[in-house]
């Protein structure tokens, strides 16, 4: 399977990468279910640069796709219990077991153009790149700062985690551009249906 297979406009606006792929999921943060097939699951690999572009990924099959929809249910459990106050210690065991593993090597080759690229050291295995994704789970947990500004979408239909790095903290959306466009234009379509009220029905 060459890697992008299945190509996907996909989102990456969450700020991290473990809520990016909590995002893809029809758990209690996504809104339905992006990873769908192997072969969205490669494409969604190359897209989050966990791999290269280029990178071959034959290996990528249906339990590949099995575990990464385990660890996000792990991931979206885990966060949604911080957020709600309380522990979540089933979730928290899982994916430390996972981020204890070995994250892919890396390495710098030289490209026909003569630039340098990055490709990985060995061939992707599914291991490697779910330890990751569950080390940064792990590293926005133990970090005080970034876990301050993790927050929950509260645009309509919209339950996605995020990361609130805005100045002054009151960002509201996951997307501005996505649910605050929407947000925005609900609004203004409510302004202009009120205006049209006609006056004798105004109580």
């Amino acid at each position: 399977m060459a890697a992008g297979k299945g190509s996907y406009d996909w989102r990456f606006d969450c700020g991290r990468l473990c809520l990016d792929l909590v995002a893809t999921g029809n758990g209690t943060s996504g809104t339905c279910e992006l990873l769908d097939g192997a072969d969205r699951l490669a494409g969604w690999l190359v897209a989050a640069g966990l791999v290269p572009a280029g990178t071959s990924l034959d290996a990528v099959d249906d339990t590949w796709l099995t575990s990464f929809r385990q660890l996000r249910t792990g991931v979206d459990r885990l966060l949604t219990a911080e957020l709600d106050g309380r522990g979540a210690d089933g979730a928290l065991e899982r994916v430390n077991e996972l981020a204890a593993g070995a994250t892919p090597g890396v390495q710098a080759v030289r490209a026909r153009n003569g630039l340098l690229v990055r490709t990985l050291s060995a061939e992707p295995a599914c291991a490697a790149l779910l330890a990751a994704v569950a080390r940064d789970a792990v590293e926005l947990l133990t970090d005080p700062v970034a876990r301050a500004g993790l927050r929950r979408c509260e645009g309509d239909n919209c339950s996605r985690l995020y990361l609130d790095t805005s100045r002054g903290h009151r960002r509201r959306w996951c997307s501005s551009e996505v649910c605050g466009n929407r947000e925005r234009v609900a609004r203004h379509r409510r302004r202009a249906a009120a205006v049209m009220v006609p006056a004798d029905r105004v109580t």
